[in-house]
């Protein structure tokens, strides 16, 4: 794979863009004999860019997603066993893995199989013809990406017993709309045993919480949730202790529900409504606070599987979405309605990508797309319709097998439509975004 990336006036993220690039996308097929990845970083007189969703995996995957579309058109075979024939599996590593690296965790076979019956890939055609004007197609595209940045991402929690026996969640990490602090009350309350309204977040404010490095880079759920869980383990036992040094009994005899304690014969009960007071007042008062600080030595990939249909107009090379079919491993699914959406806005992100977002200068330099007018965004008329479902492996260094989500749902729109663009025409368009012009030459060329 050869890579060229203008970088504008300065290159503030074009080294890490390239090898994110090459470390999440080649190792998804580690069956090959031999990798060769080039790169090189040119300064122009544009804009220069900064990080995005995806952060180099997607322009890398839609290359290698492409070709491989396009060398099983050539070899006749299904492009789905293609790729399954040199997948990588659990428990094995790949070329361009860092020494030692290996797959702890994947349910991509399992995925492609579900996208499989969710698109009835096996029992219809990858082609067809919708009228005299327009043809369908079907299109696919696998994705992997990252949890975090290993060796580097660490993420501090401290959750605090309020004193009415409520809980705290203190995070630096930011709820930019993607749920995060649901997230994170989730595995607290998981961790604690009790009910979502016992337990409130309180974010981002530097002065208050324990650093955090910021939502970013797929880590909010994986690095910040496990430093949650460890924290509510460590409080957890404090309150055990402190149940049990007022009851009088032995702590490890108590059963415990983040609201109450209680002995085994029913004897004994306390709830936390009641011990919070005790502990808070008078000359030793004092709260009762779990902290940790966690990251991973790894950074565990989460996968996708992305299947699109498409209708083409063959007279003016327009491309519609008509049904994209997307079924993502990311470990246990913490909240399966904020994964959902999460996939669906990433889905919808990357078709603009694929068919409308231009970021075009003139021969001099200039910005031509620098407004709404020009820079096209889809709306909801325009992405047709979004299918979601979801495959849960157990990524054992993550807190009850959680990995991330956030990115590696915008990977795959732009190859599978593409792909799907392909099996209808035959025609194969090879620039972003694959606008009507594009296409229509495409179109003309393939005649």
């Amino acid at each position: 794979m050869v890579a060229v990336s203008d970088a504008g006036a300065h290159g503030s993220h074009a080294l890490t863009t390239f090898t994110a690039g090459e470390h999440k996308s080649l190792p998804l097929y580690n069956k090959t004999k031999a990798i060769r990845y080039e790169s090189n970083v040119v300064y122009t007189n544009h804009m220069p860019g900064g990080a995005f969703r995806g952060y180099g995996a997607t322009e890398a995957l839609w290359p290698l997603e492409c070709a491989i579309t396009k060398l099983a058109h050539t070899m006749g075979v299904d492009e789905i066993e293609l790729r399954l024939k040199n997948l990588i599996g659990v428990g094995e590593t790949a070329q361009s893995f860092h020494p030692g690296e290996v797959l702890a965790s994947g349910l991509l076979k399992e995925a492609i199989q579900k996208a499989k019956e969710m698109s009835n890939w096996d029992n219809r055609p990858k082609s067809w013809k919708i009228d005299d004007r327009h043809r369908g197609g079907l299109g696919v595209a696998l994705a992997f990406q990252g949890s975090g940045i290993a060796n580097i991402d660490s993420a501090s929690v401290e959750v605090r017993m309020l004193d009415d026996g409520t809980y705290m969640l203190f995070t630096g990490s930011t709820d930019m709309g993607q749920g995060s602090n649901t997230a994170l009350a989730q595995i607290a309350c998981e961790t604690l045993g009790c009910p979502m309204d016992m337990m409130v977040v309180y974010e981002a404010d530097t002065d208050v919480v324990p650093f955090d490095p910021g939502s970013y880079a797929s880590s909010t759920t994986y690095v910040t949730g496990t430093a949650t869980k460890l924290a509510c383990d460590e409080l957890k036992e404090k309150i055990l202790q402190e149940f049990g040094r007022i009851l009088e009994v032995d702590p490890s005899t108590l059963s415990f529900d983040g609201e109450k304690a209680w002995t085994e014969d029913g004897s004994k009960t306390m709830t936390t409504k009641e011990l919070a007071p005790k502990l808070v007042s008078g000359p030793k008062g004092h709260y009762l606070s779990g902290m940790a600080t966690w990251g991973s030595q790894t950074s565990p990939p989460p996968f996708m599987v992305g299947i699109a249909e498409v209708k083409v107009d063959l007279e003016t090379g327009k491309v519609t979405p008509e049904n994209y079919y997307a079924v993502v491993d990311c470990g246990t699914v913490v909240n399966r309605n904020l994964a959902t959406v999460q996939t669906e806005g990433g889905v919808v992100q990357g078709i603009g990508m694929a068919l409308y977002e231009e970021i075009r200068y003139s021969s001099r330099g200039v910005l031509e797309t620098n407004n709404f007018m020009h820079y096209k965004l889809p709306t909801r008329l325009d992405t047709g319709n979004v299918h979601v479902d979801f495959v849960e492996s157990y990524e054992p260094t993550g807190a009850y097998g959680i990995k991330s989500i956030g990115e590696v749902v915008i990977n795959t729109s732009c190859p599978a439509i593409q792909g799907a663009i392909l099996n209808a025409t035959g025609a194969e368009v090879t620039t972003l975004p694959m606008i009507p012009e594009r296409v229509y030459m495409a179109l003309q060329k393939n005649k």
